[in-house]
């Protein structure tokens, strides 16, 4: 009688160990980063001479 139900015991034990079975992996989306233009450190002051030069041919 004890041997059935250590028996009973350890399959009850062994059933619950595997009953979510195995899991797909899950992978992260890769991380993205927006390049930054530096173009726009240059154009600011081009057009800021542009707009001087006018202001000096127009007097």
């Amino acid at each position: 009688m004890k041997k059935i139900a250590l028996a009973a015991a350890l399959s009850v034990a062994a059933t619950t160990a595997f009953a979510g079975g195995m899991a797909e992996p899950v992978m992260e989306p890769a991380v993205v980063e927006a390049g930054t233009s530096s173009s726009g450190g240059i154009l600011l002051p081009l057009l800021l001479l542009v707009v001087v030069a006018a202001a000096v041919a127009s007097n």
